[in-house]
Parts: C-alpha cells; sequence; structure tokens
C-alpha cells in the first residue's frame, strides 16, 4: 500500500521560509513522479509544483522564482523549498504521487498525502 507524510509545515513570518518533506512507501519511489499542492481555506485545491521521476520540474507561476521542488530517491523523500513567503501562500499543501503525469491536474495523481499546513503571518 502506497503511504505519503508530509512534514515541516508551520507558522512563519512573511518573507521567511519553509522545507517541506513528503516520505513515500509502498511502490520503487524513484521511478515515480511527485507532486506538491495546496487548499486554502474555502478554495479549490491547486498545483503548486511537480518532478518527474528523471527530475523534471514543473511550477505554479505563483510560486516561481521562490518555490523548489527536489527529490532524494536514496530516502524515498520529495521536498518543497518555500522562500519569500507570503501571506497568500497559507493552505494546507499535499504531496501526491503518479505514474507519469506530471501536470497541474489532480486527476493525473492517484496517491495523497494527508497533508501539512502552513501558515504565513503578515
Amino acid at each position: 500500500q502506497v503511504q505519503l507524510v508530509e512534514s515541516g509545515g508551520g507558522l512563519v513570518q512573511a518573507g521567511g521560509s519553509l522545507r517541506l518533506s513528503c516520505a513515500a512507501s509502498g511502490r520503487p519511489f524513484s521511478r515515480y513522479a511527485m507532486g506538491w499542492f495546496r487548499q486554502a481555506p474555502g478554495k479549490e485545491r491547486e498545483f503548486v509544483a511537480s518532478i518527474s521521476y528523471t527530475g523534471s520540474t514543473n511550477y505554479a507561476d505563483s510560486v516561481k522564482e521562490r518555490f523548489t521542488i527536489s527529490r532524494d530517491n536514496a530516502k524515498n523523500t520529495v521536498y518543497l523549498q518555500m522562500n519569500s513567503l507570503k501571506p497568500e501562500d497559507t493552505a494546507v499543501y499535499y504531496c501526491a504521487s503518479s505514474t507519469y503525469y506530471t501536470g497541474r491536474s489532480e486527476g493525473g495523481y492517484d496517491y495523497w498525502g494527508q497533508g501539512t499546513q502552513v501558515t504565513v503571518s503578515s
């Protein structure tokens, strides 16, 4: 059974940084694409970033130049380094896994974590 467990969320002031981690188990991590999504209160879940099994990355326009997605296949973990955080980045952040899809649609991902809360104060 595939499990994804996020960690690293918390409260940070605007302009600060956080690094989220997502530990995966249950299938060969290095062969699968990974993504990060977020859901703010009262809003739909939205794409943040993704990384293919080869390391190619894709970002939402709203986080380009501020967020970096990376993966460590030896640790079965994907990371989201978030810099220059803004209050509008406040959301529950979810990681997701897919067979090969690295696009922006939730439907392309087949396993999801439970999420970790990120709160950015102004």
